[in-house]
């Protein structure tokens, strides 16, 4: 419990026994409960899991979105947080996002990633221009500016879970929660925070493919803002409402 809210925390992994047990060991210790998501697993991550203390749940259909589907819809707590389960996202940023979501009333926080460290790689430079290619492209189509339209650390009361149509089950899942948090400014009380990213003490391989779900993630942008102009976006049931398939 915090400020008088139960707690969850949310994790989608796959393959990250490393990660999960690294991000386990720096939870704060007035979260209520940690869900962990395995979404087909091979490296005994669930079991790192449990013994770590958390709630394992199996998600067998592949797929970030859907990973974070079944355990957001598991979860129980007033307010959830989320983290990768690569140990790149402080844990101990959770309190501090918690203490601003309830003292400044809001609904939901996205972590505003600034790099911790910084490693000279093409890999990270890659990372570091996408992102912004990101933003600017959410500012063109959707007069939203966000300083980080990728972060999958986010601070949300749960209700919020009740507003959005989030209908992506890869990777454009985190983007597109955010858009339809940010655009119903009218109902939804929302801001990024900025929080300390370690990029270079990753645990374990990145799972994510820069050129393919970069692709995937622009072309979302684009396919959701005229599917949804020309009124031929989709409906999904609410993600409170998701049931994991074991």
């Amino acid at each position: 419990m915090r400020n008088g809210k139960k707690i969850s925390v949310v994790m989608p992994c796959y393959n990250e026994v490393e990660g999960v047990a690294e991000c386990l060991r720096r939870m704060p210790s007035f979260v209520d409960e940690v869900i962990v998501v395995d979404n087909n697993s091979s490296d005994g991550t669930g079991e790192a899991a449990r013994l770590g203390g958390a709630r394992v749940v199996f998600e067998r259909r592949p797929g970030y979105g859907r990973a974070y589907k079944s355990g957001l819809s598991q979860a129980t707590g007033d307010i959830i947080c989320t983290l990768d389960g690569d140990a790149t996202y402080p844990a101990n940023a959770i309190p501090y996002l918690i203490d601003i979501l309830t003292e400044e009333d809001l609904d939901f926080i996205s972590a505003w990633r600034v790099a911790a460290d910084w490693q000279e790689s093409f890999d990270y430079f890659l990372r570091y221009v996408g992102n912004r290619v990101f933003n600017l492209t959410i500012m063109l189509l959707y007069w939203l500016r966000l300083r980080d339209s990728q972060s999958g650390m986010w601070c949300f009361k749960r209700q919020v879970l009740e507003h959005v149509n989030v209908t992506s089950d890869g990777m454009p899942f985190s983007e597109e929660l955010k858009l339809e948090v940010f655009e119903k400014r009218n109902t939804l009380k929302a801001r990024e925070v900025p929080i300390h990213f370690h990029y270079v003490k990753r645990r374990g391989e990145s799972k994510l493919s820069l050129w393919k779900d970069g692709i995937k993630n622009f072309w979302f942008l684009f396919a959701r803002r005229f599917g949804k102009a020309l009124g031929r976006w989709r409906e999904v049931p609410p993600i409170a409402e998701e049931e994991p398939m074991n």
